[in-house]
């Protein structure tokens, strides 16, 4: 199975610029709001009732703030999305099995479509934001970010296993005696 970051995959400064950027985005969102309730709370609201909730609790500086950060995340769905993906390309390298590099290639183009997922639930929840609390929105924000955060969560797991795979490689291989 073939991904278009196979051909970076074993490049490390284009991995690191990207986790350098994932990180410091990361980090830059514990500052922007709102927090309570937080963007994570009103990405799973599920139904109308709730999105109203969420949105009648923040006052109009906690709605800028969501704004800033539902936008501020176009900039970031690249950043995770295609850091993760090189993560798993990687990752696909590391075990000379044909069902684990083939999870590992599935995983970094489900990256991809988890920083698509992202965008249909960030044009939801604006929608939301500027005044239309109304069916599907609110649904079809949660089922993205269901999507997304799963996806996320699996592309992690596969990274770190295959990390750990890598290690566990390299310290064997060290152990073994020279002929």
């Amino acid at each position: 199975m073939y991904h278009p970051l196979s051909s970076i995959q074993k490049k490390l400064p284009p991995f690191l610029w990207l986790l350098g950027a994932t990180i410091a985005i990361s980090i830059a969102f514990r500052f922007i709001g709102p927090f309570t309730p937080s963007i994570v709370d009103y990405e799973f609201v599920w139904n109308t009732a709730r999105a109203t909730a969420v949105l009648n609790a923040w006052n109009a500086t906690a709605k800028l703030q969501a704004a800033f950060n539902l936008g501020f995340d176009f900039l970031y769905m690249p950043a995770y999305s295609t850091t993760i993906a090189l993560a798993c390309v990687w990752g696909a390298t590391v075990a000379r099995n044909k069902f684990w590099q083939g999870l590992g290639i599935l995983l970094a183009w489900g990256l991809w479509l988890a920083a698509l997922l992202d965008a249909i639930e960030n044009t939801a929840l604006i929608t939301m934001l500027l005044g239309s609390v109304t069916d599907p929105h609110p649904m079809i924000a949660s089922v993205c970010a269901t999507g997304k955060f799963s996806l996320i969560v699996l592309g992690l797991l596969f990274s770190a296993v295959s990390l750990v795979i890598f290690l566990v490689t390299i310290k064997k291989s060290k152990l073994v005696p020279l002929k």
